[in-house]
């Protein structure tokens, strides 16, 4: 199995996973009203809370060019 950091993957995804994360939400919760920045940094700081340094994931899921 191969080993990714997560931080540096939310990180470097900011933009497209900042977008998808309001989406869900604005989904999820019709008519929710809520600060886009406020949320992704406390959606980064569950990931580090709650995710290891390193985490291991299936090597089917790295493709390294």
């Amino acid at each position: 199995m191969a080993q990714i950091q997560m931080e540096p993957i939310v990180e470097h995804l900011r933009a497209e996973m900042r977008r998808a994360l309001s989406a869900a939400v604005r989904e999820v919760i019709e008519g929710a009203v809520f600060d886009e920045s406020a949320l992704y940094r406390a959606f980064c700081r569950a990931v580090r809370s709650r995710c290891k340094l390193w985490e291991r994931v299936p090597d089917k899921y790295i493709h390294a060019d």
